[in-house]
């Protein structure tokens, strides 16, 4: 048996409410348009997540319900992990490896630099960033989530929306 983690970048943030706090932060059109287009790939090329982690900030939040709409009935995987608010890759790492091994593909959504540094921790050539609505698919040769590391991950693939064509 093996795991996949997919590691996700909230869509698009609008800064125009001034008022808010970053936490309450809604997405923009743009950020919704493309965590559909994401949520479409990702479904495309692989199987669906068994559970999904999302911080609670809004931004997340809303990517995460989007990616279960698009994944059909995932909905009521979702799990709220208030520690993923702008958490480190040291924190996101410490859930990650905490997730029940009944689960073979977990799908994290989360804030930057700590989304970045995490898919670094596992990939030989680092990326800069990791862009909103971006995601990185890991699949790892591994029966534990408390073992999976650099040393087994076996293959990934790293999109965004400009990537992908948006």
């Amino acid at each position: 048996m093996s795991k996949t983690l997919t590691i996700t970048r909230h869509g698009k943030s609008d800064w125009e409410y001034e008022n808010l706090s970053d936490f309450d932060r809604p997405l923009k059109l743009r950020g919704y348009n493309d965590a559909y287009k994401m949520a479409s790939h990702l479904k495309k090329i692989g199987t669906p997540p068994d559970i999904i982690y999302t911080s609670p900030a809004n931004r997340a939040l809303y990517t995460a319900i989007i990616f279960s709409r698009v994944f059909d009935d995932t909905f009521n995987q979702i799990q709220i992990k208030e520690d993923l608010y702008l958490a480190s890759s040291g924190t996101m790492l410490y859930q990650i490896k905490n997730c029940q091994n009944s689960f073979t593909h977990l799908n994290i959504f989360a804030h930057n630099p700590g989304v970045t540094s995490l898919v670094n921790h596992f990939i030989e050539n680092p990326i800069y960033n990791l862009p909103t609505s971006g995601f990185v698919r890991l699949d790892f040769d591994v029966d534990n989530w408390e073992d999976i590391g650099p040393e087994n991950q076996i293959g990934y693939i790293f999109d965004y929306p400009k990537k992908t064509g948006g």
